[in-house]
């Protein structure tokens, strides 16, 4: 039946119903207030009541289906579905989006669900509901007949207009799927009762977080704390007054201090290796103020001397001879008498965390039954001292696709005893918040386990305060989906909250990493900075630690590298951002007010027109985009134009007096005529075909396979590709000239393809090749000698039956 089925759906024809329906048609939309033709049981094509967007029509078919085409289907309900089918002629994963307006909708608690049916394994798709900028974990279909259903829980503070809700579906080529029965409808909150709290007045926008129980852990790790202040370093409450930082935590809303213990970082003169230099009479300070605040402390016991992650798990000094053996009791009794020393000071300990960052090793030790041993000895000291304490032990990259789910496995192999399983999680470094909901809950789900975040940050400032680098932002491999100011920030903490709220009750909290780590003297004081580094310990690291970490310590000692991640200014002042702990129990609402500006670039041929944009986007402190008029420095501009090849940056002034700038890149200018096949006129190009092929190339509008603009030359044969493109240019002054072009494409076996050049007699040529959709190849000639003010350009491919692919933006510039 499968095979027929198959058939049918491939070869059937469609016919949609505009008459009237039955009952139970119409049974969605009897449950639903808010969506029109929640069922599909009218053509949504014809009404527009859904609309199906970012669709590319020729790799993907959606249709109003009705289920008196298939008397094997068990309808999910009515009489009429919608229906999609990614084509076997789709290059790579295809999705698009069905949604509808709702005009206004009150705030409340609200559940949007709908039924979900298609192919399994390599057919299948996969649907992921969204209500606004809130997004559901995608659902895969798992078969012919058997229908899911996929469900976001969401909550509007306020109530909001123009609100859009519906799903994305994915899927590779050949996959195929059904959709109907949307509901959305008004829900209790997570705590049984519907009413949802105001949002406060304050300096930033915070979306109320649901499902946060009042245990929530709410941290923050500020290890360094007294190594600043022994630097001078001194804080300040919101009103300006000088005040204890652990008083100022808790007005916040920080329930919980973490703080790292290193078992020896001095050298054998007392000298400090630095990070805050922290030791275990360091850590019962800081929590001795904790506590006297009102926190609990996590203990994060790092097993080193010195800093310990993936990439560092040295043993410390006293244990670096013991045997294995040895080491195990050293553990056990250096994290028992530490831990009985904290109680002794009245110190309200919550957790403790066995190792720091142990992705592959733990205490010198890297096989993974030696690291479980240890890990017990931890966990077993704990249980020792106080068997109410969580166990937590800490791992990060959860963007590696299996990596958490292969360490909670191999941690139940072996044995190991611990409440929490812990990730590091920098927005920056560390995938998506979806992701990172998915392997935690897959954690807690699969082994009982609560899960949380151990450490996160996000930068405010592009700014350093202290004249040691920043470790964000980059210019490259970080994703910086945030403004990089305040409001991002706090939008950043907020989001990582939800994040791990979104696991269900396992889901048990987050700690901010180092908020006060702020410049021992600010203003870029580097060389009364380093002293105090040296003093006090109070940079990342001292010169004294390259004795033990001589690779890392040795070449980069220095000061703090993420004062720009601080929830304190530079001088000691919290940024607003700070209250983000507490205000994501009620939400918050702000001015409205234009939070950051994108700086634009403008790419331009040298001797052309020059068009900077007459808007730019921006993004507001709630959240949204918009779009304002700006007015840029004219007389720079005409000065870069005249001017000619090179980069140039022009200022410019928006509406409202903030400012904006555009990075303009003027080329030197391309002597190809319609370089990149966008006019119409292409009778400068000539396309020749070996051995008596037919015609296998276009000219094709489709800006998904062009490099540049809509339009490109693509080409595909199912007998062999075999084809040369190219145009003679005269008339060019004698010099040097280069050139190059793009190319994109696959399945390309004994592949002959490269650029030329043709002039003097010579022929110049650059091998290329194709390595998948959109993988551009940027083939180039240098230096090629023009002499006679001729050349002709151009490109050979050739390939076997199948190929396919697609060329764009040949370029032939002077370069002396």
């Amino acid at each position: 039946m499968k095979s027929f089925f198959k058939g049918l759906f491939a070869f059937m024809v469609v016919f949609s119903s505009l008459g009237l329906h039955s009952g139970v048609g119409l049974a969605a939309d009897a449950q639903n207030e808010y969506l029109k033709n929640s069922g599909f049981e009218t053509d949504f094509y014809a009404e527009g009541s859904w609309s199906i967007e970012d669709l590319n029509w020729d790799a993907v078919d959606v249709q109003h289906f009705s289920y008196s085409t298939d008397a094997w289907m068990t309808p999910a309900e009515g009489e009429h579905a919608l229906k999609y089918w990614i084509k076997d002629t789709a290059v790579g994963n295809e999705s698009f989006t069905v949604s509808q307006t709702i005009p206004t909708l009150p705030a409340g608690s609200y559940e949007l669900s709908a039924k979900s049916m298609g192919g399994s394994a390599a057919e299948a798709g996969s649907v992921q509901l969204f209500a606004g900028d809130k997004s559901a974990e995608a659902t895969v279909t798992t078969g012919y007949n058997t229908w899911g259903s996929p469900v976001l829980k969401f909550e509007l503070a306020e109530a909001v207009t123009n609100f859009k809700v519906g799903a994305v579906v994915t899927g590779a080529p050949k996959s195929w799927g059904y959709l109907d029965s949307f509901i959305l409808k008004s829900a209790p909150n997570e705590g049984g009762d519907a009413e949802v709290p105001e949002p406060v007045a304050s300096d930033i926008f915070v979306k109320r977080v649901a499902g946060m129980d009042e245990d929530f852990i709410k941290g923050v790790d500020v290890s360094s704390i007294i190594s600043l202040e022994d630097s001078g370093v001194k804080l300040y409450s919101e009103s300006g007054k000088k005040q204890d930082i652990f008083k100022t935590l808790k007005e916040a809303g920080v329930n919980y201090v973490r703080v790292r213990v290193w078992n020896d970082p001095y050298n054998a003169k007392g000298n400090g290796y630095g990070g805050g230099n922290n030791d275990i009479q360091k850590a019962i300070e800081i929590g001795k103020r904790a506590t006297a605040n009102g926190m609990k402390l996590l203990v994060d016991f790092h097993y080193s001397d010195f800093w310990a992650d993936p990439a560092k798990q040295q043993a410390p000094k006293a244990w670096k001879n013991l045997s294995f053996e040895a080491k195990k009791a050293a553990l056990y009794q250096y994290t028992k008498e530490s831990l009985l020393d904290m109680k002794k000071a009245g110190i309200d300990i919550g957790m403790v965390q066995i190792g720091n960052e142990t992705n592959g090793g733990l205490a010198g030790e890297k096989d993974w039954g030696k690291m479980s041993e240890l890990f017990n000895e931890g966990s077993k000291a704990v249980r020792a001292v106080d068997s109410d304490i969580l166990v937590a032990l800490h791992f990060t990259n959860p963007e590696t696709s299996g990596r958490y789910a292969s360490i909670a496995e191999t941690l139940k192999k072996n044995g190991v005893d611990y409440d929490v399983f812990a990730s590091s999680y920098y927005p920056f470094w560390h995938g998506t918040l979806a992701n990172l909901t998915s392997v935690l809950k897959n954690v807690a789900n699969t082994y009982g386990k609560k899960v949380m975040v151990a450490e996160t940050s996000y930068t405010y400032t592009a700014e350093d305060g202290d004249g040691h680098g920043n470790t964000a932002p980059k210019s490259t491999g970080q994703t910086l989906n945030y403004p990089i100011t305040v409001q991002g920030q706090a939008t950043a903490i907020r989001d990582v909250m939800e994040a791990v709220a979104n696991v269900g009750d396992a889901g048990i909290g987050v700690f901010y990493w180092e908020p006060a780590w702020i410049p021992a003297a600010p203003g870029k004081k580097l060389e009364k900075n380093q002293r105090l580094w040296e003093k006090y310990g109070s940079g990342w690291a001292s010169s004294f630690a390259t004795e033990y970490d001589p690779e890392d310590a040795g070449h980069w000692y220095g000061g703090s590298a993420v004062d720009n991640q601080a929830m304190f200014d530079f001088y000691g002042h919290p940024l607003p951002s700070l209250n983000v702990f507490k205000l994501v129990d009620t939400g918050a609402v702000a001015p409205l007010k234009i939070d950051e500006i994108n700086d634009v670039s403008v790419h331009a041929n040298a001797g052309e027109p020059v068009a900077l944009p007459e808007t730019v986007t921006v993004t507001y402190n709630d959240g949204s985009k918009g779009s304002v008029g700006v007015t840029w420095d004219q007389e720079a501009l005409k000065q870069a134009v005249s001017t000619g090849a090179g980069a140039y940056v022009i200022e410019g002034v928006v509406e409202g007096g903030s400012t904006v700038k555009a990075h303009l890149q003027i080329q030197p200018k391309n002597f190809v005529a319609n370089p990149g096949f966008e006019n119409s006129d292409r009778s400068m190009w000539s396309i020749t075909y070996g051995n008596g092929a037919a015609p296998h190339t276009d000219f094709q509008e489709k800006a998904s396979d062009a490099k540049t603009g809509n339009y490109s030359l693509h080409f595909y044969s199912g007998t062999g590709v075999d084809f040369n493109v190219e145009q003679t240019i005269t008339g060019l002054e004698p010099g040097t000239y280069n050139l190059s072009m793009f190319l994109q494409g696959g399945d390309a076996g004994n592949s002959d393809m490269y650029l030329y050049a043709k002039t003097g007699g010579q022929e110049y040529k650059a091998n290329t090749g194709v390595n998948g959709w959109v993988n551009w190849s940027n083939p180039e000639i240098a230096a090629i000698p023009v002499t006679d003010g001729t050349i002709t350009i151009g490109a050979r491919i050739k390939a076997g039956a199948g190929a396919w692919g697609s060329l764009d933006d040949f370029y032939l510039y002077r370069v002396n």
